[in-house]
């Protein structure tokens, strides 16, 4: 895909959605940092009925902190891999009391340091949070990069770099949350719905459906 249809590509998916966000329910740094952990391996709409009844009870690190271990999985058992996420973010909770006076850092190196806080958790924290123009790289992400011929790559880092590289500065700020929404309703994994797609005449995929 060359620089005028990347372009093109993303020109049409900002006017199909002008202001993308995350569909997990936050409202400051800390509940979106919890989501995202929670996330992992598991659907946004698992991680927003568990959150639905844990944010109005503990929604800061001190709150979370008071629950313990069996106060958190209590509302997060529904969740893949809930006993390990609990312990994370427990510790995560200790470190942000005692090492960033609670708040969550602005930093990549120091987010990536917190337990179950990976380089995409961090990225979605920088980009969502922040405001950082950081581009996550998802299963969904990671799929409509290479299916499309956008920013191919063998690995989730290789394509990270790609789309970085390859995305136009004005649009690198959403580019995360309109290639996550696209694979994820659109360019689906196991049957693309390309009769529904507004950047198909754009798209490399030589498997196109409808």
């Amino acid at each position: 895909m060359n620089a005028s249809k990347r372009r093109e590509l993303y020109e049409r998916l900002q006017a199909a959605n002008p202001a993308p966000t995350t569909e997990l329910h936050h409202q400051t740094p800390f509940e979106l940092l919890v989501a995202v952990v929670l996330s992992a391996q598991a659907t946004d709409k698992s991680v927003n009925l568990a959150t639905a009844t844990l944010f109005p009870l503990a929604n800061t690190p001190e709150k979370l902190l008071s629950l313990g271990e069996e106060g958190l999985t209590a509302h997060i058992r529904r969740i893949g891999l809930f006993k390990t996420k609990a312990k994370n973010l427990l510790a995560t909770c200790q470190i942000l009391l005692d090492k960033h006076g609670g708040e969550v850092p602005r930093d990549r190196e120091a987010l990536e340091a917190l337990p179950g806080v990976g380089r995409k958790t961090a990225n979605v924290v920088l980009n969502t949070a922040f405001g950082e123009p950081t581009i996550a790289v998802d299963t969904h992400i990671f799929r409509v990069a290479n299916r499309t011929g956008l920013a191919p790559g063998k690995t989730v880092l290789e394509v990270e770099k790609q789309l970085l590289r390859h995305t136009p500065p004005e649009f690198r700020q959403h580019a995360h949350h309109w290639l996550i929404l696209h694979g994820r309703y659109v360019c689906k994994a196991r049957k693309p719905d390309c009769a529904a797609c507004v950047i198909r005449d754009l798209c490399d995929f030589r498997g196109k459906t409808g």
